[in-house]
């Protein structure tokens, strides 16, 4: 592959994870699992300090709902994003609120693995 190939793959790449991050920022699970491979796989961050590894449409699709349950503001900011080929780093800020109206945040990190034009991994890691 040449370098030119290579760098449309990672630009394509980037576009397929900021569409999931703009479905999940949506809270629309149905178009974050549209975006995800049949046998995709995330890792969350919880609990610390190896998190949870949900595999396929149905726990991962699961665990989304749930997630989106506990908060009705939950966002993800990207700081930085890059991509190496079908693999990409996403830098951001995780922002929520709690039931009492408490603001919280974390920073982290995710790791992405896309197969043809969607995400088949990702995999979460936080500071803290």
């Amino acid at each position: 592959m040449n370098s030119t190939s290579h760098d449309t793959v990672a630009q394509r790449t980037i576009q397929i994870v900021s569409s999931f991050n703009d479905a999940l920022n949506a809270h629309d699970v149905d178009a974050m699992m549209q975006l995800m491979t049949k046998d995709c796989v995330f890792e969350s961050t919880w609990p610390p300090p190896d998190g949870t590894r949900y595999e396929g449409q149905v726990p991962v699709r699961a665990f989304w709902r749930e997630f989106f349950g506990a908060s009705q503001d939950q966002t993800i900011e990207i700081e930085e994003i890059w991509a190496s080929g079908n693999r990409c780093v996403m830098r951001r800020v995780y922002r929520w609120t709690e039931a009492d109206g408490k603001k919280g945040h974390v920073r982290g990190v995710d790791i992405y693995t896309v197969k043809g034009e969607l995400l088949a991994a990702k995999l979460s890691y936080v500071k803290g």
